[in-house]
């Protein structure tokens, strides 16, 4: 009996002192971050753990942004031009591939006219869907021909970013010199409606179950929340400074906000809809990835050369990653066990 009990003390020693994980939590995922570098031209491969960069391969002038197929295997970025959007430059109509086993350049898919094409998803059916802002619409692309299939109208200039709704029937795109936001129907490739939100606005994500669009009024520091059943806005984050990204945590807890002018992270309790937390960011911070398992958020910062490092469960900052100047559009990539 004495020594049951001597046993059943050490294992509640030992459950006690190991790092507390919930049971039903995912493992840490195992990746590496792909990332856009529009000032050097080149897509980086990052091992995250490591903070070394891996592989630069060059593509065109200038990709901002950058999505990796489910398996892994191919980066696609679309090749937007050396300009800003809405500005005065070069309008590409490209998007190049890179073959992410071979770290190279593997292919080029010609969209066949100037569109400036700028944000690449992925849907539920297997297509890649690539915002184009000069011709107001959404491509869509088959990544097995590199074909275009078909086009879904946005009836808004400068669709910049493109979310999908958790079942992958709607699309939503921030029209950023419109202000406003579209909503489109996949399958039917046609446009739903769009939604009046500010004079302009950047960037857009969406609720984890899918009752929620938000995007960022340029105008004034605050997030627009646009619900998804009735495609109204009905209510406003107010924040300290302008927002300009956001990401919601996979446990639909909290929005991640950047501020790229103010250089801070405001962490938004979607309950309350009150800022809990502000966190410092490197210069022109630009984009945010949340790691698969929740765990870790990666912050680009376009002007520092940086990608900083959240650790969600501590609410800690940890050493960023120290890149070059111009990285942003953040993609990430799956490995497999003994690879």
């Amino acid at each position: 009996m004495l020594a049951r009990i001597l046993l059943l003390t050490a294992s509640a020693i030992l459950m006690t002192s190991a790092p507390f994980r919930e049971a039903n939590s995912a493992p840490p995922a195992r990746g590496l971050l792909v990332v856009a570098n529009q000032m050097e031209h080149t897509v980086l491969v990052v091992d995250p753990e490591s903070r070394r960069e891996l592989a630069k391969v060059v593509v065109g002038v200038n990709g901002h942004e950058v999505v990796v197929s489910k398996d892994g295997r191919f980066a696609y970025v679309p090749i937007y031009g050396n300009s800003g959007v809405g500005r005065p430059g070069t309008d590409g109509s490209t998007i190049d591939v890179i073959d992410l086993r071979e770290r190279k350049l593997s292919a080029t898919i010609d969209l066949g006219k100037p569109l400036r094409p700028h944000c690449a998803e992925f849907g539920l059916d297997g297509l890649l869907y690539v915002t184009a802002e000069l011709a107001n619409e959404v491509e869509v692309i088959d990544p097995a021909t590199r074909k275009v299939l078909a086009e879904i109208p946005t009836g808004q200039p400068q669709s910049h970013m493109l979310v999908f709704s958790p079942d992958g029937r709607r699309g939503y795109t921030a029209n950023v010199g419109a202000g406003s936001v579209s909503v489109l129907d996949v399958a039917k490739h046609s446009l739903v409606t769009t939604i009046q939100v500010a004079n302009a606005v950047q960037r857009i994500s969406m609720s984890v179950d899918g009752l929620r669009v938000f995007t960022h009024d340029q105008g004034a520091p605050r997030v627009a929340i646009i619900d998804t059943t009735t495609n109204r806005v009905t209510s406003w984050i107010e924040l300290p400074a302008s927002p300009y990204a956001s990401a919601p945590t996979p446990d639909g807890a909290w929005l991640l906000v950047l501020s790229m002018a103010g250089n801070r992270l405001f962490v938004v309790d979607l309950k309350s809809l009150k800022v809990a937390r502000d966190l410092e960011l490197p210069t022109r911070s630009s984009e945010i990835l949340i790691r698969p398992d929740g765990d870790i958020a990666y912050i680009s910062g376009t002007g520092a050369g940086k990608i900083a490092v959240l650790d969600l469960r501590a609410w800690k900052m940890q050493p960023p990653i120290e890149l070059t100047p111009g990285v942003d559009g953040l993609a990430w990539m799956p490995v497999s066990e003994g690879k």
